[in-house]
């Protein structure tokens, strides 16, 4: 494939940047929602703790539509392309996020109120399932091959940064206005705000083109399946067990780091939710900045010793993570968050190009989205719940440093038992029979 101009391929990381920032703003935005508001508004006749864990029920919905959302857009997105796509999903994920700033409580609709509110968090799930897979892709088919690894981890560098966004926003919000008000009103903007960060998504959005290598395969007439996923489990079962077992450490420690935080700092610890919030978003200013860091590394020394590096780093992080929260130092707190993010972003940089390279053009956009969003079900989806259940059932964080350990074995075993991508040419990508075995076909230097 002949190399896009520099201008071309900066156009295209702006656009997929500034889009999956916005939609990891707003899925991001309910998961801080759910423990510090939502619990209190939409869940009031229970205890603190057990209504933060219905919330997070809610909060975990998202993640359940969100492989039939990768389901949908990836079969849409292998036939037609990843550039419209794209825009439908930003359309689903900020229509949603503006229409929860105007749902009422509990207090005035009673029990539809959670049950629209879970309606809604499973449509910002949904397009969500579908953003991610296109949004990587589209950098990934564009530009010079040997520095895939690093264009493709600025779209990953959108979820710090939708996290920092959302943090921000509602660290803002609760600096500025009392407890009463806060409740009753003032997180409402952080989630109307969402309309007009789609209006600007959309701009830059559509103003870029289609993946050269999609439009190269439909130039050359080679055929779209039918059904695309049929051929993901056909060709590529090892590639899709491969990126359910390496998400497992990284969606399981993300989750548990920036949004169980927020339940554990102000419940157990008792430190103020702006501080628990502050020591978020410095880590996730550090993590965005990490993360493209992370993914040029892995051009030069591959994919797999750098996600390696990372699921060791949280698994073992994990058990210093809680004794440094208990101190109630908000400098040591802020150094939990940001080291543990520091490890995931070694697995998140590298991980947009690593699951690009093991499937081919006319069913890749298929075959990253289950896979990625398969394992967010049983990682990202539960980690919050399950850290809030071992919490009550010991009402000690050890259990949960050893849940976080354990996903780090589990992700340590797939990537080991994976191949170097690192090398692959994109639209040469091979079947696999078995873990590991695909054709490790050289990348095509720059024309």
């Amino acid at each position: 494939m002949a190399s896009t101009s520099p201008s071309r391929i900066r156009k295209v990381i702006a656009a997929s940047l500034i889009g999956t920032t916005i939609e990891w703003y707003d899925f991001f935005l309910y998961g801080a929602a759910a423990a510090l508001v939502f619990n209190k508004l939409f869940f009031p006749n229970e205890d603190e703790l057990t209504g933060t864990l219905l919330a997070f029920l809610t909060y975990a919905i998202g993640f359940v539509a969100r492989p039939l959302g990768g389901l949908v857009f990836g079969h849409f997105g292998d036939r037609l392309g990843r550039k419209r796509l794209l825009v439908i999903s930003l359309l689903m994920m900020g229509g949603a996020t503006f229409l929860i700033g105007l749902l009422p409580t509990y207090a005035t609709l009673g029990a539809a109120a959670p049950l629209l509110l879970t309606a809604l968090r499973l449509v910002q799930g949904f397009a969500l399932g579908g953003e991610w897979g296109g949004a990587v892709l589209l950098v990934s088919e564009h530009g010079d091959p040997r520095h895939r690894g690093f264009w493709a981890s600025w779209p990953q560098a959108g979820a710090p940064g939708g996290n920092l966004l959302a943090t921000g926003v509602l660290a803002l919000l609760a600096a500025v206005q009392p407890e009463d008000a806060f409740l009753a009103w003032g997180w409402r903007i952080a989630f109307l705000l969402s309309g007009v960060l789609v209006l600007i998504g959309l701009w830059v959005r559509l103003s870029v083109a289609e993946s050269p290598l999609f439009q190269e395969a439909v130039a050359n007439q080679q055929a779209a399946p039918k059904a695309p996923i049929m051929d993901v489990f056909r060709h590529h079962r090892s590639d899709v067990l491969v990126a359910i077992g390496a998400r497992l450490a990284e969606n399981i420690s993300y989750y548990v780091i920036t949004a169980f935080v927020l339940v554990y700092g102000t419940t157990t610890v008792g430190l103020p939710r702006g501080t628990v919030l502050n020591a978020v978003l410095i880590g996730s200013a550090i993590h965005f900045v990490t993360i493209p860091l992370w993914g040029a590394l892995s051009d030069r020394l591959g994919r797999r010793p750098v996600y390696l590096l990372g699921a060791l780093g949280v698994g073992v992080w994990a058990f210093a993570f809680f004794p440094l929260i208990d101190t109630a130092s908000f400098a040591l707190t802020t150094l939990a968050v940001t080291v543990g993010l520091v490890f995931h972003g070694a697995m998140y940089g590298p991980q947009a190009a690593f699951f690009s390279e093991l499937f081919g053009t006319r069913m890749r956009y298929s075959g990253v989205s289950i896979g990625y969003q398969l394992a967010s079900i049983v990682a990202g989806a539960l980690a919050p719940i399950i850290a809030v259940a071992l919490l009550d059932a010991y009402g000690a964080s050890l259990p949960i440093s050893l849940y976080v350990a354990l996903a780090a074995i589990l992700t340590l075993v797939a990537v080991f038992a994976a191949k170097e991508t690192r090398e692959r040419d994109l639209a040469a990508v091979a079947p696999t029979s078995g873990v590991g075995e695909a054709a490790a076909v050289p990348v095509v230097k720059e024309a």
